[in-house]
């Protein structure tokens, strides 16, 4: 259920923080994903530890951790959460669009507001680490397609991304 209006700007259009006091603490998921497209010689140092500065997969978990957990410093207006879960998950994708990773964060928590910032900044700071680790061998990787495909919890109750071009809610 999307709102007429931004709920971060006030009546005379200044940017604040929601009260989200009022509201019922429930349990709240967010997943979210992105791909890093890189050369394939690119990806085979990385699947085989050939990769100067390290591990490039146990940074890029980390970092995707991190970020999530430190979403609040990144977005002005987000509320800092306690998140009870985060996963991490990489896949390798050696075909069509292109080699590359896909990185998928899962967070989870209970609390008055929902955790889809916090899996998009994981993702996103997942993906530029990768990038950082690689750059000495790959300056032209791109990292893109960074979306949130589901939530569930809150008021608007569950959502899910259907395909790439459609997005529809759940049946409650």
């Amino acid at each position: 259920m999307e709102s007429d209006r931004l709920t971060h700007l006030d009546s005379e259009g200044r940017a604040h923080m929601v009260d989200v006091g009022a509201k019922p603490v429930t349990r709240r998921r967010a997943v979210a994903e992105g791909r890093i497209r890189m050369r394939r010689e690119t990806l085979d140092a990385i699947r085989t530890g050939d990769v100067s500065k390290g591990d490039v997969l146990a940074v890029a978990r980390l970092a995707a951790i991190g970020g999530a957990k430190r979403t609040a410093e990144t977005i002005p207006l987000c509320h800092p959460l306690a998140l009870t879960s985060i996963e991490v998950e990489i896949d390798v994708e050696r075909e069509a669009p292109g080699p590359g990773l896909r990185m998928t964060v899962t967070t989870a928590v209970e609390a008055r507001t929902g955790v889809e910032m916090e899996a998009l900044c994981g993702v996103s700071a997942g993906l530029l680490a990768v990038y950082d680790m690689c750059k000495g061998l790959d300056r032209a990787m791109e990292i893109g397609e960074v979306r949130l495909v589901a939530k569930e919890g809150g008021r608007s109750g569950p959502w899910r991304r259907m395909d790439t071009n459609d997005t529809q809610e759940i049946d409650r």
